[in-house]
């Protein structure tokens, strides 16, 4: 059945937060990804495709539309071969263990996307976002994952009241603390990274046990590191002494 102007007016919604949650569904864009959400169990309702993967079967009804038809519905510039709208699962239960990454109200779309990218590189499974950090079914966030987000447990919730509860070493990041090269850096942690502009808030930091400080190379001018690229720095430490 071709695409009609109801489902056209529908995906478009769920370019917006508000309609994502009132209908618990997202939209994931390209072959590539859309299969990676397929074999993590995810359950499409409908994928628009204008052509059919290469060299996979793909065991649901896709619907076929024009170039034209896809750049109506997707929300990328230069759209690619197929979008799919996908059920958001059921809030998992906050962690207790493992290595934890806690984010402190991100904002940047392009940075929750890379972070739970390289999340999923160094093996960490569970993302815990304040409640004001932007939304990980946001397509810009999904799109900068890579599909790396059918592979991790995102959980939005209240970052103080989880952090005081944890019974985990709680490592932050911060323009003055220890040197994170000659740190002991715990298997099991949460790691906190701040606010893209403010940093970690104070009411969070207060409750971090472990300062970490990336120092950077003499003479260098730039005030600090986008939180993506601290991130991966970190976590490739952490890997690198517990891996």
């Amino acid at each position: 059945m071709p695409i009609t102007k109801a489902d056209i007016k529908f995906i478009k919604q769920l370019h917006q937060k508000k309609y994502r949650k009132q209908y618990g569904v997202f939209i994931v864009e390209g072959w590539k990804s859309i299969l990676d959400f397929i074999k993590a169990d995810y359950l499409p309702q409908t994928i628009f495709a204008t052509k059919q993967p290469e060299n996979v079967s793909v065991p649901f009804k896709i619907e076929p539309v024009t170039a034209k038809q896809l750049k109506q519905i997707s929300a990328l510039k230069h759209p690619k071969d197929a979008l799919a709208v996908f059920k958001i699962r059921s809030k998992a239960s906050l962690p207790s263990s493992g290595l934890i990454l806690a984010l402190d109200d991100l904002q940047d779309p392009g940075n929750l996307g890379t972070i739970i990218r390289t999340a999923d590189w160094f093996g960490v499974r569970q993302i815990v976002c304040s409640e004001n950090t932007v939304d990980c079914y946001n397509p810009k966030v999904v799109q900068a994952t890579m599909g790396a987000l059918a592979n991790i447990s995102v959980i939005y919730t209240n970052l103080e009241a989880f952090l005081k509860q944890i019974n985990l070493p709680v490592y932050g990041t911060f323009l003055k603390g220890e040197n994170i090269y000659q740190s002991n850096l715990a298997v099991d942690a949460v790691i906190v990274i701040g606010n893209e502009g403010n940093g970690i808030k104070p009411e969070i930091a207060a409750l971090t046990s472990h300062r970490l400080h990336i120092p950077k190379a003499p003479g260098a001018l730039a005030e600090s590191l986008n939180a993506s690229v601290a991130t991966a720095i970190v976590l490739s430490e952490f890997f690198r002494k517990n891996g």
